[in-house]
């Protein structure tokens, strides 16, 4: 008897020590009937026409596969990723707003960057043929400079420490985690090129002279040149501007390439402003981090080619750049020459 009183009493203790909390039903809000159309755009980014432009674009790729996505639709996980990027703000919040849970909110925002930075190449595509004349013609019109088919830059996007023994190289010269992401736009601002994969500690100079940019230029497969900063070397295909200047056709030119270069500047501008997840430090995985910086650019472009209008209504100040080291000039006989015919084009 007192056996049986002994089992009775075991099995209530596991019974407490592995009490499940009963499931709880959560009323989710519907962004699309719940605000208007400027409320909406100013919190998603996108106007409700486009953001279903961008579900037809994504096809069925987010139709749920797993047991834990079941009950999130497509629209709804897409809702929940431009949000993220709209905000940077903690997944919690964003499940308080969706009713769903932070593991949800984070597998969701994983999936949807994932696929968006699949459609890479059907959004960010360097110019060929007429398109690159056009880009030519119209970086001549802002600062006289003939065959520049782009401006490049790097940019910083600050993380978390991403932990283990190679955490350090991810920190860069101002002391803080960072992806450098480097970007080539044309003279509209719409990026043409995109590498994402660099820690913070590395050097703008070694992210250009590893990326499959740089292989078609040497190749010759691209007709033009492109205008960096003096964190890049002079090449025959990318010029930089005169660290001294010591007569007038050299000042013109050095106004010039500040003039067409500053474009680059501007489009990393209008992306952190556009998408705030950029300019904080991104709480997430490494590899996930790597695909939301994608899809940012993949949806600014986007943007940019319906000619949406920008919800901008905040005086949020863009971090100021990190300035680059100069790169040490070797002789670089093809890279001056081009550098020299072009100052003589401020002659006349």
């Amino acid at each position: 008897m007192e056996d049986h009183i002994d089992g009775v009493e075991r099995l209530e203790l596991i019974d407490q020590l592995f009490v499940r909390r009963p499931r709880t039903i959560r009323d989710r809000l519907d962004p699309f009937l719940f605000y208007d159309e400027e409320d909406f755009l100013v919190r998603f980014r996108f106007c409700k026409r486009d953001t279903l432009r961008i579900m037809d674009m994504l096809g069925n790729d987010l139709e749920p596969n797993q047991r834990k996505l079941m009950s999130v639709s497509p629209l709804t996980q897409l809702l929940i990723t431009l949000r993220f990027f709209a905000t940077g703000a903690f997944q919690q919040v964003n499940g308080d707003l969706f009713g769903i849970s932070q593991a949800i909110i984070s597998r969701v925002v994983k999936r949807v960057s994932y696929v968006l930075a699949s459609r890479y190449r059907d959004v960010i595509q360097f110019p060929q043929g007429n398109n690159l004349l056009q880009i030519q013609r119209g970086f001549m019109d802002i600062g006289r400079i003939p065959g520049v088919v782009g401006a490049i830059d790097c940019t910083h996007i600050p993380i978390q420490s991403p932990g283990g023994r190679n955490s350090e190289v991810y920190r860069n010269r101002k002391g803080f985690f960072s992806i450098n992401v480097q970007a080539i736009c044309d003279y509209e601002c719409n990026f043409t090129n995109i590498v994402a994969r660099w820690p913070g500690s590395t050097h703008d100079s070694r992210i250009f002279e590893n990326s499959n940019i740089c292989a078609r230029f040497e190749r010759h497969e691209i007709d033009g040149i492109l205008l960096g900063d003096n964190g890049y070397p002079l090449r025959q295909y990318i010029i930089t501007p005169l660290l001294h200047c010591n007569t007038r056709p050299e000042i013109l030119f050095n106004n010039a390439h500040c003039h067409s270069r500053v474009k680059i500047e501007n489009a990393f501008g209008i992306l952190k402003r556009m998408f705030p997840c950029l300019r904080v430090k991104l709480s997430i995985k490494l590899q996930t981090v790597l695909h939301v910086i994608v899809s940012c650019a993949i949806l600014y472009n986007m943007r940019r080619k319906w000619n949406a209008r920008l919800p901008f209504n905040d005086d949020a100040d863009i971090d100021d750049p990190i300035v680059p080291v100069p790169v040490p000039q070797r002789p670089n006989q093809g890279g001056q020459g081009i550098r020299m015919l072009l100052i003589r084009h401020f002659q006349e």
